[in-house]
């Protein structure tokens, strides 16, 4: 009959188990002294070798010739013990015994003398899930045991159990199991097995197994089974209905440009073909994170990595992700798994989250709004912002309809709309490429500028950016498409900055002031002026009447 693969490779000594050595050191040295307990408390995640550890422990203390702190697996106690045949090795589930009537048993029993080995084992897995009653009815003989008696609990919730037990017992943590230890447990197996497994599908099964290497050897042994042949990714992520890393960055990227559609489309795709819903969740979620702590430790993070996608790929995503943007798609995720703990519709919910992540201007709320600034900050300190492209609207003809509204900072384009061209020697406009002939020491001079300006003004004056040069004979004029830019930058320390790199641009003085490019006259003098020099005249002529 075929054996589960996490049965068959159970370890049998303490050298055999993986990723515990404080644990199984501790306990070989106490076996060799004869310095045992008559109680011990293991406690750790599922997985991570607790009841292993506990089966080793009692073969090793009845052992007839232990080997350096580990059972013989060889003498007649090792083989009575791993068969299950030994009636004085025990082991107890506590979930389906947890009564005090259960105990009353187990503690009248235990003082009995062992009739085929040197020590009574009691193996108590789960034990917070004894009652109240049952741990009151377990104190007196787990303090003050007969000789030949030994205590072995095992639990996942620490917590659960109660402080008066835990006095009573030495404790051993066991740890979560690193990608590392998995992985390379995992290929031992497999070469056991002949099993023919890519470095892929191993790297991917130990993240999926979270630290625990039953569910690793588990995972193995599903997708080995489903395969029939070489276990590669691809196959890996088909068995378990799992999207894949191609799949699971590919809709984060297109939550990054927020191109919804693609993120739909996937999504559709993987639906048809499918793909667990929640497992796709805990993907994005987990890529998410692995961004998020690359933005935060760029140098350190690498080795944070859970590997749902390849260094290269988050890299790149990283790079177009903000940190507040990847806060709210985390958000955003954590809401939809649990909305899927409460019947909702799995399809609706993840489809509504996709277009929540890719359209963030649809919410209002203080996260949304907060991811919006945090990509505009980083793509100003970066240089790459791009102003959006205006959306014109024709005019209805012949019903009288002007709009006389200043465009909103978002649709200014053209840097030079609303300033007509500087008229030529011959009274006639100039044509367009002496205009950018004239223009042609910009580049220099913002560049700089930009040396000059600090980390989150120098984004300001990229190319293609929100300030153009307006050049009228002596006088620069650099224009800002909106009151935002221009609140940066009119400063007197930077206008006398950029005076002095002006001049050794342009070589001759010139006086530089920053407007609104909405501000701007043919002349590249302020409106506002003319109206303030026309009420002092007005003004004037009052006075002399």
């Amino acid at each position: 009959m075929y054996q589960a693969l996490y049965r068959k490779y159970r370890p049998q000594t303490f050298s055999d188990v993986v990723g515990q050595k404080s644990v199984t050191d501790t306990l070989r040295t106490q076996i060799n002294t004869g310095k045992l307990s008559h109680a011990y408390l293991f406690t750790g995640t599922r997985g991570t070798g607790k009841t292993s550890c506990a089966k080793i422990l009692s073969k090793a203390v009845n052992c007839l010739d232990p080997q350096d702190g580990n059972p013989c697996n060889c003498c007649a106690a090792c083989k009575a013990i791993d068969s299950g045949a030994c009636m004085d090795v025990l082991e107890i589930d506590a979930a389906s015994n947890n009564g005090v009537d259960s105990v009353r048993v187990l503690r009248d029993d235990a003082i009995y003398t062992p009739g085929e080995v040197k020590m009574r084992v009691y193996i108590i897995d789960e034990v917070h899930m004894l009652s109240t009653a049952a741990f009151n009815a377990l104190l007196k003989i787990i303090e003050e045991p007969p000789e030949h008696l030994l205590f072995i609990l095992a639990t996942t919730e620490l917590h659960k159990v109660p402080a008066t037990i835990l006095s009573r017992c030495q404790r051993f943590s066991f740890r979560r199991l690193s990608q590392e230890d998995i992985a390379s447990r995992l290929n031992y197996i497999a070469y056991q097995e002949d099993i023919e497994v890519e470095p892929a599908a191993i790297s991917m099964l130990a993240r999926l197994a979270d630290g625990g290497m039953r569910d690793g050897v588990s995972l193995l042994d599903q997708c080995a089974s489903a395969s029939g042949g070489k276990l590669t990714a691809d196959s890996v992520a088909a068995a378990l209905g799992l999207a894949g890393q191609k799949q699971t960055a590919a809709i984060l990227q297109a939550a990054a440009e927020q191109n919804c559609p693609q993120a739909l489309t996937i999504f559709s795709e993987l639906y048809a073909a499918g793909k667990d819903i929640p497992a796709l969740v805990s993907e994005l979620s987990g890529l998410c994170r692995d961004l998020l702590i690359l933005k935060t430790a760029p140098k350190s993070g690498i080795s944070m990595l859970s590997g749902i996608a390849t260094d290269a790929q988050a890299a790149e995503l990283a790079q177009k992700l903000s940190q507040g943007e990847l806060l709210r798609h985390l958000q955003l995720l954590q809401d939809t798994a649990a909305a899927f703990s409460k019947n909702a519709d799995s399809r609706v919910a993840m489809e509504l989250c996709l277009i929540q992540m890719c359209q963030p201007q649809l919410a209002l709320d203080a996260q949304a709004l907060g991811a919006r600034i945090s990509r505009m900050e980083e793509q100003l300190a970066s240089g790459s912002f791009v102003t959006a492209a205006p959306q014109t609207a024709q005019k209805p003809a012949g019903d009288g309809y002007e709009d006389d509204r200043p465009p909103f900072p978002d649709d200014a384009d053209d840097p030079m709309a609303g300033i007509p061209p500087e008229p030529s020697e011959h009274g006639q406009e100039q044509s367009a490429p002496k205009q950018q002939d004239k223009l042609a020491f910009w580049p220099e001079l913002a560049e700089k500028m930009r040396e000059a300006l600090g980390p989150g003004d120098r984004g300001f004056l990229a190319p293609n950016g929100p300030v153009k040069p307006v050049l009228r004979g002596d006088d620069l004029i650099l224009a800002c498409d909106s009151d935002f830019v221009l609140g940066r930058l009119k400063k007197p320390e930077v206008e006398k900055m950029a005076k002095e790199k002006a001049a050794l641009v342009l070589g001759r003085p010139v006086s530089v002031r920053f407007a609104l490019q909405s501000q701007v006259s043919n002349t590249g003098e302020d409106p506002m002026n003319a109206l303030l020099a026309m009420g002092q005249q007005h003004q004037d002529i009052f006075t002399i009447r």
